[in-house]
């Protein structure tokens, strides 16, 4: 059963917002959210992180968690998705250490 789904991904080759856009529209620069199902959204993914060099992506997408949706990450960011306890937290990295911390640490 499809389920809406988001990507955002800035910073990409041009090839890979081709990609993206016929399957999801864009909203706004960077931003892709459509209806699909869930073989084409891992098809999407997995051109994106194939294609990542130096942007960014992040998928968001509904599931049976405690908060009712998934999130990943791919490409150097300074923020990634961290489980606690079942919970999908997102952890910062230090720029200067290169090290994730919690907010406010």
């Amino acid at each position: 059963m499809p389920n809406m789904t988001v990507i955002s991904a800035t910073a990409v080759p041009a090839h890979l917002r081709g990609a993206l856009s016929r399957w999801l529209l864009e909203i706004t620069p960077s931003l892709y959210i459509g209806t699909i199902s869930a073989r084409v959204r891992e098809e999407l993914w997995n051109k994106t992180t194939a294609s990542i060099t130096d942007g960014n992506a992040v998928l968001a997408y509904p599931s049976n968690s405690e908060q009712g949706y998934t999130v990943r990450t791919a490409g150097p960011q300074r923020r990634s998705p961290v489980d606690f306890e079942g919970l999908v937290l997102m952890a910062f990295k230090d720029a200067e250490r290169g090290k994730e911390t919690a907010k406010g640490e």
